[in-house]
């Protein structure tokens, strides 16, 4: 690694060049020093609004259509295990109360993280389990039986709208999420189960620390 120590050069008497040298060393210096101060000030600030807690409540959006899990993540979850292929995946995009909600025109643009249930309609809760990998932690849910009502209707494509409302209670929550563990998530849901058999969710989550009776 370099130093601020500079190499020896053979002297030039006279050529009043070395004061000069000597100035704009020190100048220079002084400059990467102040960036370098600024640099490591802002990646502080970066790191802690990563790091920051989620409000209480916090709100998600759960958006597209379901897939296979593939490349299973580790979630540190002892709940659910990604690994058995019951497990189908859609994206979570931040809404309020979490890292990448903003106010501005490009809200909900962006997916943070994942989302992971058991295949099948949402309908069938019965202990269905899910999570939820967002930036910091994660999450396992479990349906809650009879929390959930709906009214089902037809798209005009062949498929089937179902749209109601599910209540979870929180399992487990790690990272920065741990708060929330033994809470609820109140979930607004339109569910479209499309003519080849496939789910398009469109699903707002309203995870509290509160616990649902």
């Amino acid at each position: 690694m370099f130093t601020n120590q500079t190499w020896p050069t053979p002297s030039k008497p006279d050529s009043g060049q070395e004061p000069t040298n000597r100035q704009r060393r020190r100048l220079i210096g002084g400059a990467i020093g102040g960036a370098v101060v600024a640099l490591l000030s802002y990646s502080g600030r970066v790191m802690a609004q990563e790091a920051a807690a989620p409000g209480d409540p916090f709100i998600l959006l759960l958006k597209g259509i379901y897939g296979p899990v593939v490349d299973a993540p580790d979630l540190g979850l002892s709940t659910v295990d990604l690994n058995d292929s019951s497990y189908t995946t859609t994206k979570i995009y931040p809404v309020f109360g979490i890292t990448g909600s903003t106010n501005d025109e490009n809200q909900g643009n962006n997916a943070v993280g994942n989302f992971y249930v058991r295949a099948g309609p949402m309908t069938q809760t019965g202990g269905k389990l899910c999570a939820y990998e967002i930036p910091g932690g994660a999450m396992a849910m479990r349906f809650t039986d009879g929390g959930f009502s709906s009214i089902p209707h037809p798209d005009g494509h062949g498929g089937q709208f179902m749209e109601g409302t599910f209540e979870l209670t929180v399992l487990e929550a790690n990272g920065i999420y741990g708060a929330f563990q033994g809470g609820h998530n109140h979930m607004v849901d339109k569910l479209q189960k499309l003519a080849d058999g496939s789910f398009d969710e469109l699903c707002f989550c309203v995870i509290s620390q509160y616990q649902f009776p």
